[in-house]
C-alpha cells in the first residue's frame, strides 16, 4: 500500500476530510483535518481514521501514526508551525 491508496481512503470515509500521507511503504504518518473531529477526544478521532481505512490497516499496513486536527486547530497549528 502507498501513501496515496491510504489518503483516498481517509479522505472517502471521513466526509470532508482532507489527508496529507507519508510513508515508507509499511511506516506511515497521516495528518487528517477534518471538522468531524470536533468535541471528540483524540481516540475517538483516531478510532475514525482507522474505521475509514477498514480491513487495510491489518493486512498492508504495518505501522501508522496518526495526527488530527479539526479545521480551526490546524489553522492555528499553521500558524504557529507547529507542523
Amino acid at each position: 500500500m502507498d501513501p496515496t491508496e491510504i489518503q483516498q481512503l481517509i479522505e472517502a470515509g471521513i466526509p470532508g476530510a482532507q489527508a496529507q500521507v507519508d510513508g515508507d511503504g509499511r511506516h506511515f504518518v497521516a495528518r487528517v483535518v477534518s471538522d468531524a473531529f470536533e468535541g471528540l477526544p483524540v481516540i475517538k478521532q483516531h478510532k475514525l481514521v482507522y474505521g475509514a481505512l477498514g480491513g487495510a490497516f491489518e493486512g498492508a499496513l504495518h505501522a501508522l501514526s496518526i495526527q488530527t486536527y479539526t479545521r480551526a486547530a490546524w489553522d492555528k497549528a499553521r500558524k504557529l508551525q507547529m507542523l
